[in-house]
């Protein structure tokens, strides 16, 4: 019996899919078939198959694929929909008493970072990202984090691939700052929004790590300057570190 007679058909796409996923990069269509065990043909076929639908993206040299939209709005919906979802908001809420100002929760997207969840401060003045709001990876701390995660060379491919338009006077508008930024980042575990999204506004982020180790989200609280400084932010770290451990522990 063959190696691909082996896979029942309705598993074929799925197993792509799990490959694509853990593999954390990239793949080639030749990398996935020898991770599935399917021949190359198959593989071709099913692969084009997943990028027409949606599941599966080329990478931007054309040639190795990713998640798609669809699949990662599959595996955003599945967290949001499941039991933690509860046990998330309630995290969410324990760092919003502590730092007394908006929390949020948000995953990457196709074209920035995703607010899936935020808990409000009870201040008159606020300033509100709803959840399902879309914002920049170059120009905000839980974008920051995100590109942070990634290794040196897939972070340059992202921060060439992106317009890194200006929303105030202090945004990174040029890609060797940005880079500069982002490389402090990763060594340093958090990042900030020094009023780079919006005038008046200042963020921190740290990131959110599943089980395995691998960037899912970033949990991030931010306020205007009338009330904090990117100095007094500093100051509630140890609390986001702590939250974003529990969240990755209940992730995956």
């Amino acid at each position: 019996m063959s190696d691909e007679s082996r896979i029942p058909t309705n598993l074929r796409t799925l197993l792509i899919l799990e490959a694509v996923g853990h593999a954390g990069e990239p793949m080639s269509s030749a990398e996935i078939g020898r991770v599935v065990g399917l021949p190359k043909q198959t593989i071709h076929r099913l692969c084009n198959g997943l990028v027409e639908e949606g599941f599966l993206a080329r990478d931007v040299d054309g040639r190795k694929l990713r998640p798609g939209r669809r699949t990662r709005a599959m595996a955003s919906n599945l967290l949001h929909n499941s039991a933690p979802v509860i046990a998330r908001r309630k995290i969410l809420e324990r760092v919003a008493d502590a730092v007394g100002e908006t929390v949020n929760f948000a995953a990457p997207g196709e074209s920035g970072m995703v607010y899936k969840d935020r808990v409000e401060t009870d201040w008159a003045f606020r300033i509100q990202l709803p959840i399902g709001t879309h914002v920049p990876f170059h120009a905000t701390a839980s974008g920051k984090t995100y590109l942070a995660s990634l290794p040196p060379r897939d972070r340059k491919k992202i921060v060439s691939a992106i317009s890194l338009d200006r929303h105030t006077d202090r945004t990174h508008t040029d890609p060797d700052a940005l880079m500069a930024d982002v490389a402090e980042i990763a060594r340093r575990g958090y990042a900030i929004d020094d009023e780079e999204l919006m005038e008046g506004m200042v963020a921190l982020a740290v990131p959110v790590l599943n089980s395995d180790g691998r960037y899912a989200a970033a949990l991030a609280f931010h306020g205007p300057v009338l009330r904090m400084s990117t100095e007094s932010m500093v100051e509630h770290l140890d609390t986001l570190k702590h939250a974003a451990r529990d969240l990755g522990e209940m992730l995956f």
